[in-house]
């Protein structure tokens, strides 16, 4: 049998052979070593090795090299590196020291293959959970922002939300140290995250391939943005933002960060899916305001807060005059059509603080929150009268409607929900009796209140 060199054994290994002095410095590596760092050997020779080494993981690979030079063999100890390409490493090492040599040797197995697979099953899972534990999408977009930056760098962080009925982007999600959040875009805008939504498809600007356009301030080094995509088609991006030149993004994080964004795009869907369940189960579908169940909520809420701080509070029970009339005769969808324009005048005469709810039919209740005064109840009474005084343009169709409101006031007429809105439903009957369009307040109770 001829004789095999050990130098072509060498050549043929896949795993690196390392020869360091005690600076670390590269005496000699094997052709390996440019498949797994980038670097060709006789690049690699005189380079410190400990300079390759992730920052994170320089102080521990130290104690290592310490511990071989004391003549202990190390099997099997694990780091990152950075290679050429600014992409990272992840490397298995078997290592001794030469005591008559005064060198470290070294075998270095590629394991970042195996350690993306466990990050993105780890990543993967993780998304998941947050799905189901995330309180809403606020929360939901943080904890995917924290498990994407153990993946990569993603201190500059966006996430893009695309409204397809308003062909606008809006960014619900954004941390930038550079930027300030960017206001809603149309779709039609040229900048890099519409046409990632656009086109479906990830986008990765490099300084090779020219500053990324269109951004205002200081401009990244390296943008990299990945569609959201739904079964219906894509519902936003992912964006990250690179300012430093040592921590680029490379074609594998494209790759990398497009395989989450699957899972990132169905845990939004499920988030939002289940937001608009709760809406609905929370607010009239018709008018958008809050539905009875809401308003009990609120009241509670509100009744609890005006005893500790031993405030006054109004309820305002509030029903159309004669609004079957118009049902009858323009038809239920313009009674429809009247709902809602009853609905957005009624807004426009209370505070944000305040609610206004619809509670079925033609009936609506206005909660008056830190009333100061009997009062400010009567003069929002009054303005709500007001608002009811020019006719409703339905669809080109001047239709008058007048309401019938019945006032409880909190604690002059009791203290608890039922009773209150109880003395508001039977003020408005009142109301209603002598003629409608005006304000009838609850007598004052015979008993105890509430």
């Amino acid at each position: 049998m001829h004789s095999i060199s050990s130098e072509k054994v060498v050549d043929l290994l896949l795993d690196a052979i390392c020869i360091v002095d005690p600076d670390s410095r590269v005496l000699f590596v094997s052709p390996a070593f440019e498949r797994i760092f980038g670097y060709r050997p006789d690049e690699a020779v005189g380079l410190r090795m400990l300079d390759l080494v992730h920052p994170e993981d320089r102080g521990t690979t130290e104690r290592q090299a310490q511990a071989i030079m004391r003549g202990e063999l190390q099997l099997h100890f694990e780091n990152r590196y950075v290679r050429k390409d600014g992409g990272i490493a992840h490397i298995r090492w078997t290592a001794r020291w030469l005591e008559e040599r005064q060198v470290r040797l070294a075998v270095a197995h590629d394991i970042t293959e195996r350690k993306n697979t466990e990050s993105m099953q780890a990543a993967i899972y993780a998304i998941s959970e947050a799905a189901h534990t995330a309180k809403d999408l606020g929360a939901l977009f943080e904890q995917v922002h924290q498990i994407i930056g153990q993946l990569l760098a993603a201190a500059n962080f966006s996430v893009v939300l695309y409204d397809a009925d308003t062909q606008q982007l809006s960014y619900p999600y954004h941390v930038d140290e550079h930027h300030p959040c960017p206001g809603t875009r149309p779709l039609a805008d040229d900048a890099l995250c519409a046409q990632v939504v656009r086109t479906a498809q990830p986008l990765l600007r490099t300084p090779s391939a020219g500053a990324p356009d269109h951004v205002v301030g200081r401009v990244p080094l390296y943008w990299l943005g990945v569609p959201l995509l739904a079964r219906d088609g894509p519902i936003g991006a992912l964006v990250l933002q690179g300012y430093a030149a040592h921590a680029p993004y490379t074609d594998r994080d494209k790759e990398l960060l497009q395989f989450v964004s699957t899972q990132v795009a169905a845990a939004i869907e499920r988030k939002q899916m289940h937001q608009r369940l709760a809406h609905m189960a929370q607010y009239d579908q018709l008018t958008q305001l809050p539905n009875r169940q809401l308003l009990r909520d609120r009241l509670k809420t509100a009744l609890a807060r005006a005893r500790r701080e031993q405030g006054l509070l109004a309820l305002l029970f509030i029903d159309l005059d004669r609004f079957k009339d118009v049902n009858d005769t323009l038809g239920h969808a313009m009674g429809d059509l009247l709902l809602q324009a009853v609905a957005q005048r009624l807004l426009q005469c209370v505070r944000g603080s305040d609610t206004v709810a619809r509670i079925g039919g033609d009936e609506f209740v206005v909660l008056l929150e830190g009333c100061q005064a009997r009062e400010h109840a009567c003069t929002v009474a009054t303005k709500i009268l007001a608002a009811f005084g020019p006719a409703f343009d339905l669809a080109g169709l001047p239709v008058p409607m007048q309401p019938s409101i019945g006032m409880a006031l909190y604690p002059e007429h009791g203290e608890a929900e039922d009773v209150l809105l109880g003395h508001a439903d039977a003020a408005m009957y009142v109301s209603k009796k002598n003629g409608g369009n005006r304000v009838h307040t609850a007598a004052p109770p015979q008993g105890p209140a509430g």
